[in-house]
């Protein structure tokens, strides 16, 4: 139980966040969004492996860092944590929020960003989190956080910078239904990721060849 907690407290002010920033057009929300995800990281990386991310869990499961059983109750933390965020951001601000691709982007353009960029992200959380040579050291979370930063700055103004199923799936859900929202990008910021998270997967298992 204290595991599922601590994945709804994170992706809850992981997606806070978003949403606080994203509602009010701060400039800084990329490096707002990837400091969030930095405290929340080392918050919750001892208790439950700070992953926030269904994508980074299913890296995670794919390199047996994670039991199987645990995989669906992580999901479904994640993607509650979303919600509640939402509401939240609905209640405080009157607005909802929800990623979006840029009005010029292309299908093809924001599926490669969500799953590049989310590779990234899962490839640098098993080899600063994971891997064997990196075991115990204190910068883990600086790694993922930045790497948000960076996702955020350079794609998150072409396919709405989601980079995790969760914060496709919660803000769209109550952006659609509360707000003016649609579900029509919905499968972007959930194929995208996962498809970027199972290929990390992948690469690590080669990095770790040997090691």
């Amino acid at each position: 139980m204290k595991k599922l907690l601590t994945e709804f407290i994170g992706t809850f002010f992981l997606v806070l966040t978003i949403g606080l920033t994203v509602t009010q057009g701060s400039q800084f929300a990329p490096l707002a969004i990837g400091a969030s995800l930095m405290i929340m990281v080392y918050m919750g990386g001892h208790v439950s492996g700070g992953h926030y991310n269904p994508a980074v869990s299913l890296a995670l499961l794919m390199q047996g860092a994670m039991p199987r059983a645990n995989f669906g109750p992580y999901v479904l933390s994640q993607v509650l944590g979303a919600l509640a965020a939402s509401i939240i951001v609905f209640v405080v601000t009157g607005k909802t929020f929800g990623p979006a691709p840029a009005a010029d982007a292309t299908v093809v353009s924001a599926l490669l960003v969500e799953a590049l960029y989310t590779f990234a992200l899962a490839l640098v959380v098993l080899n600063s989190a994971v891997a064997k040579k990196t075991q115990g050291n204190s910068f883990y979370g600086l790694a993922i956080g930045f790497t948000v930063v960076v996702a955020a700055f350079a794609g998150g103004g072409i396919s709405g910078g989601a980079f995790n199923p969760a914060v496709g799936i919660g803000p769209t859900i109550i952006n659609a239904t509360m707000g003016s929202g649609s579900w029509g990008a919905l499968w972007l910021y959930i194929v995208g990721p996962l498809v970027g998270g199972a290929l990390a997967a992948s690469v690590f298992g080669i990095q770790e060849e040997g090691a």
